[in-house]
């Protein structure tokens, strides 16, 4: 795997060496089950994998390359490098800015734009138009574009279904920059649509099977699908891609459901001319994530902490696993917890940030769980396990690591 040039302050030593000797002990992560961290009566159960994937870290990387290798020229991001505040924040501080907002609410028009300028491309990739737009102005984008990879995986993939006639059903958000590039450059090689979860893929269903009439179509699914789309025609033969941040179980789930619906429809015999198979476009590192977080739910804990930004997409499903069983704390860094009983932590339902009380139950042994997001620095989830052992008055340096 290769080794990224991320800067030291995003590091932590702690969090490095459980990472480190996790590696060496289960090269082939087939062992989910969390870490140890032990200070006398408190006990931090850590998830087997989490924080930067190697998508984030190649974007942070090359961020931090143009600002070295730029330092007389204007550096914009195209939106936000990845759904991390901390990051963004450091990112600004070194003079970048950005050019849209995470829903693609324009901020610096692009006439601003010269071709002596650089435009950092963010790691969930961008739409054909924008591109277009940029290389119209005379920037060179391939330098420092970051896509993922793994999302352009997705792409290809998309391609690839498209030569064949498929129709493209994108599992994901429709207002998310990584859905949105997605569906534009789907849409420009077969007809697409958008679904955000079951319930959806159930609605869609039902114009396959012909239970609701397909006049209704345009408005069920309104914004979500590429032009001239036909469901009388596009709705015959389909593949499934994902947002790659969405929960893989989910993305599973709707692709075993909608096949489910096509052999219903067309016969097991003639599935494979119906419908494309596409579990390789699942994301590994969001699939280790949320394993890994599965592999929690299977300990006793009294309380979870999730670190990470609060518009990040992977972030949030870690939390939504994970409050199934326990209180669940959403939090983006170490400055949300007050003290021993008051922690301000977002909530994704409400989609506000809250006060909770009686944060740390008053135990004997108290065992908390901490996982974070692909976009967020081991420095942070390090802040936050420190700032939690002095709130109970503890010394950090009797830290012991149990595998």
């Amino acid at each position: 795997m290769k080794q990224f040039d991320v800067p030291p302050f995003y590091r932590s030593s702690l969090i490095g060496e459980i990472k480190k000797k996790r590696k060496l002990d289960d090269p082939r992560k087939k062992d989910f089950k969390p870490t140890q961290i032990k200070v006398d009566n408190l006990t931090f159960l850590i998830a087997r994998h989490f924080g930067f994937c190697y998508g984030v870290e190649n974007a942070i990387e090359k961020s931090y390359k143009a600002i070295k290798e730029n330092p007389d020229k204007r550096i914009f991001l195209l939106s936000q490098m990845i759904h991390n505040p901390d990051v963004n924040e450091d990112l600004e501080s070194h003079g970048l800015k950005f050019l849209q907002d995470t829903h693609g609410k324009q901020l610096i028009p692009f006439e601003e734009l010269t071709s002596e300028d650089i435009v950092i491309i963010p790691a969930f990739g961008t739409t054909v138009e924008i591109e277009k737009k940029l290389v119209k102005k005379g920037i060179e984008i391939d330098t420092y574009n970051t896509t993922c990879p793994f999302v352009e995986k997705v792409w290809n993939r998309s391609a690839k279904l498209g030569s064949t006639n498929h129709t493209i059903i994108i599992h994901g958000k429709v207002k998310h920059e990584e859905t949105r590039a997605t569906f534009s450059h789907s849409s420009q090689n077969s007809p697409s649509l958008v679904i955000k979860d079951i319930a959806e893929a159930q609605v869609l269903a039902e114009f396959i099977l012909g239970e609701r009439e397909l006049k209704d179509f345009p408005n069920t699914f309104r914004g979500n699908y590429s032009e001239n789309f036909d469901p009388d025609i596009h709705l015959n033969k389909i593949g499934v891609v994902n947002q790659t941040t969405m929960l893989a179980t989910e993305t599973q789930e709707i692709t075993d459901y909608l096949r489910s619906v096509m052999t219903q429809k067309f016969g097991l015999k003639n599935i494979k001319e119906h419908m494309a198979d596409t579990r390789d476009t699942l994301c590994y590192a969001t699939n280790d994530n949320q394993s890994a977080t599965i592999g929690l739910l299977e300990e006793s804990i009294d309380l979870a902490v999730v670190v990470g930004g609060y518009n990040s997409s992977n972030t949030t499903h870690l939390v939504e696993l994970l409050e199934q069983k326990f209180n669940t704390y959403f939090i983006r860094n170490e400055s949300e917890i007050i003290d021993e009983n008051q922690i301000y932590s977002f909530d994704i339902h409400t989609k506000k940030r809250i006060l909770n009380h009686n944060f740390l139950p008053d135990k004997k042994e108290l065992r908390i769980a901490i996982t974070s997001g692909a976009s967020c620095p081991d420095k942070l989830v390090d802040e936050v396990i420190h700032k939690i052992i002095k709130l109970k008055n503890l010394n950090s340096k009797s830290i012991q690591i149990k595998l």
